[in-house]
């Protein structure tokens, strides 16, 4: 099932995504879903135009997990070792926005790059979860840009303005329950043009590797968020470019880069 988070009229809901128009995004339509769906969604049967609807993010996460270097071509790229343990860092809930929204380039940053990621959901309240429990606290996937400021990353000791600047952790468009995420496609364009391409099994952690790594630590709580890292292809934005992270089984999630007023 797929489940959007959205605004109508001044109401802000959540609705299971339904394709009611042949495979033509203009028919999809959503079922709006009585309470928070992370107990289970019950539907309500009133249904909506996607298009009559501005999507919002699917989640409002009190934290996001990031995890850095998870793919070995992408670390080579930027000329780093791949860690002996999973490198995490946070970017803050203030950072995100959903499909559709701005990205706004920071005014403090000339290198501002695209990251397209597979974002994993928490369903439940969680800690210390032993592998085989894994799956039972996701409560799906969703795609992810971990817009960064480079020349910040590489000339400050620590990542927080560089990866938790104002709009740079889109999510969306929506959030898929059911996927195996083992093998799927990750890709990004610019403005229509292929910038990364790569798969989920690519990825030197699973899943399941991250999701006890982060959880050894730290509660994690519904609608929290961790980033599964970047395959390699990173690249520049500038104002006015179309920014698009498609993952097979989930959908696109589209974000137009502008001036900082």
């Amino acid at each position: 099932m797929r489940i959007a988070r959205f605004s109508i009229d001044g109401n802000v809901a959540f609705g299971a995504v339904e394709d009611a128009g042949g495979g033509d995004p203009a028919g999809l339509l959503l079922d709006i879903i009585k309470g928070v769906p992370y107990s289970g969604a019950q539907l309500s049967g009133t249904k909506v135009r996607l298009s009559e609807v501005r999507l919002l993010p699917p989640v409002l996460p009190s934290k996001v997990v990031a995890v850095g270097r998870n793919y070995a071509e992408h670390a080579a790229e930027l000329g780093n070792e791949v860690p002996e343990a999973a490198m995490t860092f946070f970017k803050p809930s203030t950072s995100v926005i959903g499909s559709g929204d701005p990205i706004v380039y920071p005014h403090f940053s000339d290198d501002v790059h695209y990251e397209a990621e597979l974002a994993v959901v928490i369903g439940t309240l969680c800690r210390e979860v032993p592998r085989e429990r894994v799956r039972d606290v996701i409560y799906g996937y969703t795609c992810a840009n971990d817009v960064t400021a480079r020349d910040l990353q590489k000339s400050e000791k620590q990542w927080a303005r560089a990866k938790g600047f104002d709009t740079s952790c889109p999510l969306g468009p929506w959030v898929e329950t059911e996927l195996d995420p083992s093998d799927l496609t990750v890709q990004c364009t610019v403005n229509g043009l292929q910038r990364q391409l790569g798969r989920t099994s690519e990825m030197i952690r699973t899943v399941e590797d991250l999701v006890v790594h982060v959880s050894e630590a730290m509660t994690l709580v519904p609608g929290d968020v961790i980033l599964t890292g970047t395959p390699a292809g990173v690249g520049p934005l500038s104002v006015g470019d179309e920014v698009a992270v498609t993952i097979e089984g989930i959908g696109t999630l589209t974000n137009k880069v502008i001036k900082r007023g």
